[in-house]
């Protein structure tokens, strides 16, 4: 009877140690997940055709938050960041004007400093069709942001506040995983 009694008991024991083992697991898997988002990743969804056709409405977006660290964000770069009108929302827009730069957009072409030569947006979905044309300083530490599909897209020519300081930049969009019939990195 006493060794059904400490073969009972080991059995608790044993049950015990393993749920106490699938905690431990849980909360370190939890803990790891929420460093993750919170200091190296920023997950994103895209809730509009601003950057069609290279990033979809509904998509899934892994941006790199360590991107910027040690260097400053070039043209061309899709990033996510808090958007300047509104530091509650997040967007995501490629940088076309650096720190310094002039942008002008005559006629939907993009030129820079004064450029006789338009950048090549060879990455948007459409030629520009009435779009908002303006006249942009970008002042130092900023970064002047347009969608890639540029008819729809409100971006910098249209916000209050135009430009995004580079602390407001939370990360470099590098990785769609949804859906998974486009799992790609963004270009």
């Amino acid at each position: 009877m006493k060794n059904q009694k400490n073969t009972k008991k080991a059995e608790e024991t044993s049950l015990g140690r393993e749920i106490w083992e699938y905690v431990k697991l849980i909360v370190i898997v939890v803990v790891v997940m929420v460093g993750l988002q919170r200091f190296v990743i920023i997950n994103a969804q895209i809730p509009s055709e601003s950057m069609e056709d290279n990033i979809m409405t509904g998509d899934r977006i892994f941006g790199n938050r360590l991107a910027y660290i040690k260097s400053d964000p070039k043209r061309f770069d899709v990033v996510i960041f808090k958007f300047p009108d509104d530091e509650k929302q997040y967007f995501i827009k490629r940088v076309i004007g650096l720190p310094g730069e002039t942008v002008d957009v005559i006629d939907g072409k993009v030129y820079i400093d004064g450029s006789d030569t338009p950048l090549d947006d060879s990455f948007c979905k459409e030629e520009p069709l009435g779009v908002k044309d303006g006249h942009f300083e970008v002042p130092e530490g900023a970064y002047f942001m347009l969608g890639d599909n540029r008819n729809v897209s409100r971006d910098s020519r249209w916000w209050n506040h135009p430009y995004v300081m580079k602390e407001k930049i939370l990360g470099k969009a590098v990785f769609r995983y949804w859906p998974l019939t486009r799992i790609s990195l963004v270009k």
